[in-house]
C-alpha cells in the first residue's frame, strides 16, 4: 500500500519546477486610496457628481487598500481627453500609450529577477507573457525580447485577457515546460496598467466606480525551471500540482471585453460567495493525495480581489486571519493589479518568512497553495512546496 509520504516524495521528485527568482515593478506615480476620489473627480472634470463621488469615497474605504501605482496622471489625461471623456471613442490612443508602457513595466521587473537569478540571460529558454491589455501583433513579448537582449530564438508564448486568474494560469504553463523540457529556465513576466480600462464616472455606471476603486498597475517577472543548480540557482518555491476549473453556468460573474471607449469590466455581487462556496472542494481535490485537510496547516498565497472575497473564504474554511496576512498586505500596499496580484503575494510570503527567522519560504511550513479567481469563472489551484532558508 503507497503511504502519503511515498506520495509525498514523489510529487516532489527530480524534476519539479521552482521558482528560482522573482521580480516586481509599479509605475512611479502612487496615490493615496483616501485621496483617490478628489484627484479621480478632478482629473475627469466630474465633481459636480457629488453623490457619485460620495459614493465611490464609501467603495474605497471598505477596500482596505492604502495606496496604489498607476501611469494614469492628471497630465495623461489632459494630453488625452478622450480617454477621460465618458464611453469616448479612445480604443487608439490607449493601445498607443500601452504599447510602450506594458513592456518597459515588464522590462523592469524581468531585469529585477533575471538579477536575483544571477545566471546570463541566453540561458533563458523560453519566455511567457500575460496582459489583460492588449493585443498587439508582435505581442508585447517580441518587445521584451528586444528590451532584454534576449536570444531571438528563445520560445516565446503571449496570453491575453486572462483576467485575475492570469497569475495562476502563467505559472501552470512555465510549469509545464520546465518539466517537460530538458534544462528549460522559463522567464514568465505579467503586467497590467489600468489606462485600458479608465473611465470617467458616471450617475448609473456602478462598474466604473467598483472597478476604479480597486485596480491598479504593476509587474512580476520569475524565472522558473527544473532541477536547481546546487550553489548556483536559489529556490525560492516549488510547484508541486496545478488544477484548474471552470465554476459552472457563472460565465457574467466576472466578464469584460475591449470596446471602441476602452476595456469595460463587471465583477458581481455574488463573486465572494461562488467563490467561498467553490474552494474547499479545490483544496480537497489537490491535498487529499498529500494526506492534508487541515487549511490551517499550509501556507497561502491567495488572489487579493478584494476584502469581501477574502472574508467569506476565511469564514468558510475557518482561516486563522494570519494565513491570510500576506495577500491583505498586497492589497493594501498595491491595490488589485489583476494577474500580477498573486505574484506579488509569492514574494511577499518570501521576503516575509526571511525577515521573521522562519524556516522556510512559507512562513515555516512546508505546504501551501496559490489561488487565482478570474473571468469565467476560472479558479486556478497551485500546490507549492517551500524551500528550507538557510
Amino acid at each position: 500500500m503507497v503511504t502519503v509520504e511515498e506520495v509525498r516524495r514523489a510529487q516532489r521528485a527530480e524534476g519539479t519546477a521552482t521558482v528560482m527568482a522573482i521580480g516586481t515593478a509599479n509605475p512611479p506615480t502612487m496615490y493615496e486610496q483616501s485621496a483617490y476620489p478628489d484627484a479621480y473627480f478632478r482629473m475627469t472634470n466630474s465633481e459636480h457628481l457629488t453623490p457619485v463621488k460620495i459614493k465611490m469615497q464609501r467603495m474605497c474605504d471598505r477596500t482596505t487598500i492604502k495606496k496604489r501605482y498607476t501611469y494614469t496622471t492628471k497630465e495623461v489625461l489632459k494630453e488625452n481627453p478622450n480617454i477621460a471623456t465618458y464611453k469616448a471613442p479612445s480604443l487608439d490612443t490607449r493601445q498607443d500609450m500601452a504599447a510602450t508602457l506594458v513592456p518597459e513595466l515588464g522590462k523592469q521587473a524581468a531585469i529585477k529577477a533575471i538579477e536575483e537569478w544571477g545566471q546570463p540571460k541566453s540561458k533563458i529558454t523560453h519566455l511567457i507573457c500575460c496582459s489583460t491589455m492588449g493585443p498587439f501583433m508582435p505581442g508585447y513579448d517580441y518587445q521584451i525580447v528586444q528590451l532584454l537582449g534576449l536570444d531571438p530564438s528563445i520560445k516565446r508564448v503571449m496570453l491575453y485577457q486572462q483576467g485575475c486568474n492570469g497569475g495562476g494560469t502563467i505559472l501552470r504553463i512555465a510549469k509545464d515546460l520546465a518539466e517537460n523540457t530538458k534544462n528549460a529556465r522559463v522567464l514568465i513576466v505579467c503586467v497590467e496598467i489600468t489606462i485600458a480600462g479608465f473611465h470617467s464616472p458616471s450617475e448609473t455606471d456602478v462598474d466604473v466606480l467598483v472597478t476604479h476603486s480597486l485596480f491598479a498597475d504593476g509587474a512580476a517577472a520569475l524565472i522558473v525551471g527544473a532541477d536547481p543548480i546546487p550553489n548556483v540557482e536559489k529556490p525560492i518555491f516549488e510547484l508541486v500540482s496545478a488544477a484548474p476549473t471552470l465554476v459552472p453556468n457563472c460565465p457574467g460573474a466576472i466578464c469584460g471585453s475591449i470596446r471602441e471607449h476602452g476595456l469595460t469590466i463587471h465583477i458581481g455581487k455574488e463573486v465572494p460567495e461562488i467563490i467561498a462556496n467553490h474552494i474547499e472542494e479545490r483544496l480537497i481535490e489537490v491535498f487529499q493525495p498529500l494526506g492534508i485537510s487541515d487549511w490551517n496547516s499550509i501556507f497561502w498565497a491567495a488572489h487579493p480581489g478584494g476584502p469581501a472575497i477574502l472574508d467569506q473564504v476565511e469564514a468558510k474554511l475557518g482561516l486563522k486571519p494570519e494565513k491570510l496576512l500576506a495577500t491583505r498586505h498586497v492589497l493594501a500596499e498595491y491595490g488589485n493589479m489583476s494577474s500580477v496580484t498573486v505574484l506579488f503575494v509569492l514574494d511577499e510570503l518570501r521576503k516575509k518568512s526571511t525577515e521573521v527567522g522562519s524556516k522556510t519560504t512559507g512562513e515555516g511550513l512546508e505546504w501551501g497553495v496559490l489561488f487565482g479567481f478570474g473571468p469565467g469563472l476560472t479558479i486556478e489551484t497551485l500546490v507549492l512546496h517551500s524551500v528550507n532558508i538557510a
